[in-house]
């Protein structure tokens, strides 16, 4: 796994944002719209500092949105609370899941049925190292 920490003192990337939202749904009519401009830099990283960049490999939480290949950003600073998706070191080796809790016994859970719960007890190093904040991948697209 390779880790690419966030610039401590980003650079702005002004791209354009047009006003309008694009709707998912049914199509609305187009309203006038007023560009503005979008700093990724600032929309995406809080702390850049604590701001982590990691590349998912696999497919353990497919079913959260987060697939194979794609540039998580995680930040070190936020502390993990059950139900977060976060970046653990279990017996030195990196994995990607959602923290829960049953009977206050912490768990990761993939979010893909074809992997098990894994029970925190059992290792005996465990740390958690980051809160994933976002997750970006390339839709599929004709070539």
């Amino acid at each position: 796994m390779r880790l690419h920490g966030a610039h401590p003192n980003p650079s702005n990337l002004l791209l354009p944002l047009p006003s309008e939202s694009v709707t998912a749904g049914f199509p609305s009519p187009a309203d006038n719209y007023v560009e503005d401009n979008i700093d990724l830099n600032e929309e995406l990283i809080h702390r850049p500092a604590s701001t982590f960049f990691l590349r998912v490999k696999g497919d353990s939480m497919s079913n959260a949105g987060i697939l194979d290949g794609d540039l998580l950003i995680v930040d070190r600073s936020l502390d993990a609370k059950p139900g977060n998706i976060v970046v653990a070191i279990l017996d030195g080796a990196f994995t990607l899941k959602k923290l829960t809790y049953r009977k206050n016994i912490p768990y990761l859970e993939a979010a893909n049925h074809n992997y098990p719960i894994i029970d925190l007890r059992r290792y005996g190093a465990v740390q958690i190292w980051g809160v994933a904040i976002y997750s970006i991948h390339t839709l599929p697209r004709r070539k």
